[in-house]
């Protein structure tokens, strides 16, 4: 698995046997050297169209900075409602998140020998690049380089993006799976929306590698900051192809609104169950999967 270095100062690379990120011995401990550490992260960010060295691709070539492509656009303005309101709906569950959040740290460090968490590069909002926190799903010896390749294969053609975990994937930790399949490995991005980084609904936030593969139409689902869920998410997912997956997000940003973030909400539990019981690994990669949705959909009706 691929460690970015030069997040923080006080973060090292994780090695085998150690809790959480960095060594044991690291004060302060989870959540409050997480939150610390994203605000540093936050107040370091420049602005959206700062120049940054580019990250090579799975190619070996380095993937244009996504900020160098969104430029010239003028920057989108973004809703003042809605920093309010992952706030306020952060706050109100926070019995919900927070003691399931600590039973998988629990889970993950007990299952798979290694960091509780994983960070990886993203493009955010005007093309901004910023460290998303998800649960380690994958072995630390995982290669990613396999992912990158699938994804880059799905932008290509016109067929459902089926991730590789329904195949029975090798690289997957114990629970690891589970933990994907349900998306409660993305639980830890509540702090990158606590820091401004993401926000509660939105597009899903892309790799630079990703991004240099966009065509200019799609390059404009950055113009609003990433999600933890979104309308793409509960309508249909990984049953879409790429384009209706770029179409859902463009269409969710030109008809946000609190009653639109609201009903995607709390249709994202039901979906998240509903993946769980249909996570099972298939047999035949190549067999597209039934029920596509159109990227027009309605949620709910």
């Amino acid at each position: 698995m691929r460690v970015v270095e030069g997040f923080s100062p006080n973060l090292r690379r994780a090695t085998k046997g150690t809790s959480g990120i960095g060594r044991d011995n690291d004060p302060p401990p989870f959540p409050r050297r997480i939150v610390f550490d994203l605000f540093q992260r936050r107040l370091a960010i420049p602005s959206p169209i700062a120049g940054k060295e580019n990250l090579p691709g799975s190619n070996g070539k380095r993937a244009p900075h996504a900020a160098t492509e969104v430029s010239a656009m003028s920057l989108p303005r973004w809703p003042a409602w809605k920093s309010g309101l992952d706030i306020i709906c952060i706050l109100l569950s926070l019995p919900v998140w927070l003691p399931l959040m600590i039973l998988l740290m629990l889970v993950t460090r007990i299952a798979s020998p290694g960091p509780i968490f994983y960070r990886q590069e993203r493009v955010g909002f005007c093309g901004r690049h910023f460290f998303i926190w998800k649960f380690r799903t994958m072995t630390l010896s995982a290669e990613t380089q396999i992912h990158e390749r699938h994804f880059e294969k799905l932008m290509q053609v016109d067929c459902p993006m089926t991730k590789l975990d329904a195949y029975g994937d090798p690289r997957l930790a114990p629970f690891g799976r589970i933990l994907r399949a349900s998306g409660l490995d993305e639980l830890p991005q509540i702090f990158n929306v606590l820091c401004g980084e993401m926000s509660l609904v939105g597009p899903r936030p892309c790799t630079p590698n990703e991004f240099a593969h966009y065509q200019p139409w799609q390059q404009e689902r950055v113009n609003g900051l990433p999600g933890l869920t979104g309308y793409w998410q509960v309508n249909g997912k990984n049953k879409t192809t790429f384009n209706e997956m770029i179409a859902m997000d463009l269409f969710y940003l030109k008809s946000m609104s609190i009653l639109l973030d609201l009903k995607i909400m709390l249709k994202t539990g039901a979906v998240m169950a509903a993946q769980l019981c249909e996570s099972r690994p298939a047999a035949q990669p190549g067999r597209r999967t039934a029920g596509r949705h159109s990227p027009h959909a309605q949620i709910i009706k």
